[in-house]
């Protein structure tokens, strides 16, 4: 019983010292034995702080307010809904003190996870920290107990509920400001506690809207998308089952599609592909990893988890032949299409299971001299036998999650015979604690 009560929840707000930063930017403290992690807090500050979660070794709040000398890293954020809104996390952090901690938390990664170190440390890659998002899952809540309110947003901080917002301030700008006018055209539809969710596709030219819809629309549901959707200039979809049946409303495109002007390539998508986040930061980065790279007229690269073939085009451009593998056979099918829609012959795709893979030089119609990895969050660990034992010369591995390239480049340096020649972090996701990397290994 007393382990018991020692969980429950401070009633009153308490102080903490915060003495540094997790690593996905939360103030660290200690309260009652117990370390605290405090969102909005910042290393030497003393904040009065909420305690939301306890747990027996830790427990989890927010900051309210400093309680004596504020941090020179502190601004004011930007958006009106920081602190409610779960979107982001490091608003209240100047940016450039942003980009100098996720860096910090790189190289702390790597040495205490891989036990590896950089011969070089790359310049962070950052851009735009508004407007930025070309791609989300907005929720959608209908809520009848408040005068029928339609919600559209992020997840509220320390909740499941759909946070009431009016605007979102990385959204890009085409979307952002649209939110209440979402609302409002939700809760006119026949269905509106059936929309689950928006997903939002943007690419450089037109905007997809993908509405998850779990009953079918109704003829006036479907006029009333359409109308909103030539009001705003916004491509329209709906989906009411999986991928498979997403279909236009009141128009007829299935593509979106973005530029690479510095490879002159044109990239189709279908609204639920997977593309990267973040515009300019997608361009600074392919064109570093093929710098990196450094494909010669006759290498013979190989892209794994390749997808529509961000990377692999690109590296086409420069390279002999490149071999771009992924799991997903949609996007297979779409890189192989936009590698046609380029007049590209140097670039073929294939649909491969990449956590049971085993390459060798004879399945891939030669040895291979390059190698690009852009694994998922999880990381590449089960295809690193198979690439040390293909011995290309030059590895530039792209990683979602720095934890898990800090423990693939430990494989790499310590049990297959590379140097970790180069790394650094791009700033893919401003004011929150998601961070991205890149890596050069070198025989």
């Amino acid at each position: 019983m007393g382990g018991r009560r020692g969980r429950r929840l401070p009633r009153a707000p308490v102080e903490i010292g915060i003495d540094r930063l997790s690593h996905e930017g939360r103030g660290i403290g200690r309260h009652e034995d117990r370390t605290a992690f405090i969102q909005g807090a910042l290393p030497g500050e003393t904040v009065s702080a909420e305690i939301r979660r306890r747990r027996r070794r830790q427990e989890e709040g927010q900051a309210l307010e400093v309680v004596g000398s504020v941090s020179a890293d502190r601004v004011e954020p930007p958006c009106a809904h920081f602190g409610v809104c779960g979107g982001c996390s490091l608003q209240h952090m100047d940016p450039a003190a942003q980009v100098r901690h996720k860096a910090d938390a790189l190289a702390e990664l790597l040495a205490h996870v891989g036990g590896v170190s950089p011969d070089h440390w790359l310049a962070p890659l950052t851009g735009p920290t508004a407007g930025y998002r070309r791609r989300a899952r907005l929720g959608v809540k209908y809520v009848p107990r408040k005068g029928d309110r339609v919600l559209v947003g992020f997840r509220e901080r320390f909740s499941p509920f759909v946070a009431d917002i009016d605007s979102c301030h990385v959204l890009d700008a085409r979307v952002g400001a649209l939110l209440p006018a979402l609302a409002a055209l939700v809760r006119g539809l026949s269905i509106p506690d059936r929309i689950a969710q928006i997903e939002v596709a943007a690419g450089d030219e037109d905007v997809g809207l993908v509405f998850r819809n779990l009953r079918p629309l109704a003829p006036a549901d479907r006029e009333a998308l359409i109308e909103f959707g030539t009001r705003h200039g916004l491509l329209l979809f709906e989906q009411p089952g999986n991928e498979s049946t997403v279909a236009p409303l009141g128009h007829e495109t299935m593509r979106l599609h973005y530029r690479l002007p510095d490879f002159d390539l044109d990239f189709a998508f279908a609204p639920t592909d997977f593309t990267q986040v973040n515009a300019a930061i997608n361009r600074q980065m392919v064109n570093q990893a093929v710098d990196l790279l450094d494909a010669e007229p006759a290498s013979r690269v190989l892209d794994l988890f390749c997808g529509l073939g961000n990377f692999t085009l690109p590296l086409a451009r420069q390279a002999a032949e490149v071999i771009g593998l992924e799991g997903a056979e949609s996007l297979v099918e779409r890189g192989r299409e936009n590698a046609l829609g380029n007049g590209i012959d140097n670039a073929r795709f294939a649909a491969a299971d990449l956590t049971a893979l085993e390459p060798t030089a004879a399945s891939l119609g030669g040895p291979v001299d390059r190698v690009l990895l852009d694994p998922p969050r999880s990381g590449a660990l089960e295809v690193l036998p198979s690439i040390g034992r293909l011995q290309p010369e030059r590895i530039v591995y792209v990683s979602c999650g720095p934890s898990t390239l800090a423990r693939d480049a430990g494989q790499l340096v310590h049990e297959h015979g590379y140097r970790l020649a180069a790394a650094g972090i791009m700033d893919m996701f401003p004011h929150t604690g998601h961070a991205e990397a890149m890596a050069l290994f070198t025989r």
